[in-house]
């Protein structure tokens, strides 16, 4: 009868370990049977240290210098693919309030609801601190509407402001202006002012956004979305009132 001393009962060495790492001589040769290993795996890199290759005196290592220029570049892109994905999630957030904000324009059950809309649950909704709405009228024309919210602006009021034929204005780091504000304007400090315009038989109109925070607004931002809100007031408004196009 055989011995079965030296294995155990599967018949291995017991001092063989799976799960013991791998010594350095079986990476390198692994490494040399894959030359293209760090190819298919280029994270590696943001971890491994290079040594600087053995060169003589006053020859630049360009291995290092090019590893070293290729772990800043990842570095960078992930930076920027970060600020892509904080955008997309920004422009998200911002597009479901427009969103919900023209619901509720058009679900408005009278014009006065419409108006009482615009000025007192957009704000909580759009995340601003004001929102006013403003006509321009004649020289003899009283300073409010008996509307809450909706300014009388002096003619020519609105291209003083916006600039002759513009459609929209953003501003930040600013004191708002009391014409398009009333009494909060003193608490405005970014506004963001967009024409509107009704109807060919009345005069223009703005709808006012403002800002207790002064980098709210800038010129930089884009108004797609506040420009799509306008139409949609201005054409629940020319119903409301039934003016022409």
């Amino acid at each position: 009868m055989n011995s079965a001393r030296g294995t155990n009962v599967a018949g291995t060495d017991p001092r063989d370990d799976s799960t013991s790492e791998p010594s350095a001589e079986e990476v390198a040769a692994y490494l040399q049977a894959h030359p293209d290993f760090l190819t298919h795996h280029p994270k590696l890199l943001d971890t491994l240290q290079i040594p600087p290759r053995q060169s003589a005196a006053g020859v630049v290592d360009m291995q290092a210098a090019m590893v070293k220029r290729l772990r800043t570049d990842i570095d960078k892109l992930r930076a920027v693919q970060q600020e892509l994905i904080s955008a997309g999630r920004a422009n998200q957030i911002t597009q479901n309030r427009i969103h919900v904000a023209v619901l509720s324009i058009i679900q408005a059950t009278s014009f006065e609801k419409l108006i009482h809309t615009v000025t007192h649950e957009l704000p909580g909704l759009l995340d601003v601190d004001f929102i006013a709405l403003a006509i321009e009228g004649t020289e003899d024309a009283p300073r409010r509407v008996p509307v809450r919210g909706v300014y009388v602006l002096a003619p020519g009021a609105i291209d003083a402001a916006l600039g002759p034929g513009e459609s929209a204005r953003l501003r930040g780091e600013i004191i708002g202006e009391e014409a398009f504000f009333g009494p909060v304007a003193r608490h405005v400090r970014a506004d963001v002012l967009v024409r509107l315009r009704v109807s060919s038989g009345s005069p223009d109109g703005v709808i006012a956004f403002g800002s207790r925070q002064g980098a709210t607004f800038g010129p930089t931002q884009s108004t797609e979305l506040l420009f799509f809100l306008t139409r949609v007031l201005e054409n629940t408004i020319r119903a409301w009132l039934d003016l022409p196009e």
